[in-house]
């Protein structure tokens, strides 16, 4: 006969041979779940899921309710995770990991590789308890119990239109249920808060709308919605950025601020048409998250002090440069709150505002009443400033004025869209800046990237080894002959990769900027004056022992700071 759960409780004498026949007798007589007749006696939820464990020969996970990230929670709909008493656990090692209470179950075992086999994932079965499975059902409750309850009272709302349903939803200005769009909105902000989302994307496809949220840089779906939600939910967040709701041929920009757990948080949208309706990006723009130090951001060694060193100088331009998305805005936030004092008058000129800094004057571009960064450069020498910001060089006419500007006695910080601080000067004189302006005028020059940062928690040490070992051997040989020195005295034998875990699902929390600092010299003066090419200002920066890019990531792979899998994605 085969064992049971009594059969090893009893075996382990944590329940009587007389107890364990009269709880088979009430199960069977009563029909009532054996877990639930087990905690009525006094047997503690650790002990059933050691028997459970010992029974089927699957592992134990512990929870110690820790949040599931929403992400995670997509991957088994709270309907099927309630009904069969299982629920994801995360994405590891080429597995989907699934914590059930009842892993004999046939029906929930068939459910489970339904669900692997749309994942295209083979599942890995852990045994959790009850108090854990409780635990990740409110967490469903607190994002999708909410959007299903107000989607109901949408649905609702639309039945009892009748026949006008189709001219409203075609007319979406005169269609806003607010009750049930308001909820609906608002637990898609509060997850993406409390996730660390940098953005919300709302996303219409052909018959349905998607919300995905954007974490440490990469997009995640977190909710699926019928089509009908989209005109109703793209209205109230036009009504909220104080947007024009019936313009939705051209994109617009709005912001607009809403308290989230206690906190005052801005957002910033962007709405863009597209073949199935407007597409809505909102930039969650936290305070308590957004204006950190330089060394918060990753900076350090050498360039850490040669951008210390040339924000002090009196005038002068610093250009922090990279792609969209790399973090160059914050670096600039965080040069403020260095420059920031009582005694320097400092102007911004930003689109969009992001962060509000205390004591800086910032300004709001708009360009759509012709208030541009070049008509607010000429203005804002009127103002006796001494260090002006300006959000970014697009043009001719606005790379002009910042280096008039910063020919003048004024310390000039801005940003510029190129792949490295290499190319910073061949873009200027591209954009018609002469050249014999650039050289008196720029300071530095910043490249920088972000990278996923390792969870300290979950980070597990590897052997340096195989192609990693290659790939960092190869980039040291590189590096200046000071660093060389340096890593050849203290070169580590391990490095850290990610470990998936309860805190961190991926192995990675956050993200951190890896740099690059050129610095004008009198070789590199020349260099533009005769013969401004990469190349030769690629031989200028060597000289000056400029760490690359990638030169900086491999210095924080070997610290333990980040992946190298993670850098080799970005550079």
């Amino acid at each position: 006969m085969a064992r049971s759960i009594i059969d090893i409780l009893v075996s382990k004498k944590t329940l009587t041979l007389a107890e364990g026949t009269q709880i088979r007798k009430e199960v069977r007589e009563q029909n009532i779940p054996l877990d639930d007749t087990l905690y009525q006696r006094g047997i503690s939820e650790p002990d059933v899921a050691t028997a459970k464990s010992e029974l089927t020969g699957y592992p134990i996970k512990s929870l110690l309710g820790q949040p599931m990230p929403f992400e995670v929670l997509r991957d088994i709909p709270e309907e099927s995770a309630r009904y069969y008493k299982m629920v994801p656990l995360g994405r590891y090692e080429g597995y989907l990991d699934v914590g059930m209470l009842n892993p004999e179950d046939v029906n929930a075992q068939e459910a489970l590789k339904f669900i692997s086999s749309r994942l295209n994932l083979p599942a890995r079965i852990f045994i959790i308890t009850a108090t854990d499975f409780q635990n990740i059902l409110q967490q469903y409750q607190s994002l999708s119990g909410e959007v299903t309850k107000a989607l109901g009272e949408f649905e609702k709302e639309l039945e009892s239109l009748g026949d006008e349903v189709s001219i409203r939803r075609s007319a979406p200005i005169k269609f806003v249920e607010e009750g049930p769009v308001i909820k609906m909105f608002a637990v898609t902000l509060r997850p993406a808060v409390e996730g660390r989302a940098s953005d919300i994307h709302i996303d219409p496809l052909r018959d349905q709308l998607r919300i995905r949220f954007r974490v440490d840089g990469i997009l995640h779906t977190t909710l699926t919605l019928p089509k009908e939600v989209h005109p109703s939910l793209i209205t109230r967040v036009k009504v909220m950025s104080n947007l024009k709701i019936d313009e939705t041929r051209i994109p617009q920009d709005g912001r607009f601020q809403a308290e989230v757990m206690g906190r005052d948080i801005d957002f910033r949208v962007s709405t863009f048409p597209t073949a199935f309706g407007e597409k809505i990006v909102i930039r969650i723009l936290d305070p308590e998250s957004g204006i950190k130090t330089l060394e918060d951001l990753g900076v350090a060694g050498r360039n850490l002090t040669m951008i210390k060193e040339g924000i002090k100088r009196p005038y002068g331009m610093v250009l922090i440069t990279g792609p969209t998305g790399s973090g160059k805005s914050t670096t600039l936030y965080a040069l403020l709150q260095i420059l920031n004092q009582e005694k320097s008058n400092i102007v911004s000129l930003e689109d969009p505002i992001e962060y509000y800094v205390p004591g800086v004057n910032q300004s709001q571009i708009r360009p759509e009443i012709g208030y541009d960064f070049a008509t607010g450069l000429r203005h804002i020498l009127r103002q006796d400033p001494d260090i002006i910001l300006v959000g970014e060089i697009r043009d001719k006419e606005t790379a002009a004025l910042a280096i008039h500007a910063a020919l003048t006695g004024h310390l000039v910080l801005s940003t510029l869209h190129t792949n490295n601080a290499i190319g910073v000067i061949p873009r200027m004189v591209d954009m018609g800046v002469d050249p014999f302006l650039i050289a008196p005028t720029l300071i530095l020059a910043v490249g920088q990237r972000l990278v996923r940062k390792l969870c300290p928690d979950s980070r597990k040490a590897e052997k340096l080894s195989g192609r990693a070992r290659d790939i960092i051997l190869s980039e040291i040989e590189t590096m200046p002959p000071s660093v060389q020195a340096a890593l050849k005295k203290d070169m580590p034998e391990e490095i850290y990769q990610p470990e998936a875990s309860g805190t961190c699902p991926k192995g990675t929390r956050g993200r951190m900027g890896i740099f690059e600092v050129l610095a004008m010299t009198p070789q590199l003066e020349k260099i533009i004056l005769s013969e401004p090419s990469e190349t030769k200002i690629l031989e200028e920066a060597m000289r000056q022992e400029m760490i690359t890019l990638r030169q900086d990531g491999m210095l924080k792979v070997l610290q333990g700071m980040i992946g190298i899998e993670e850098l080799l994605e970005v550079v």
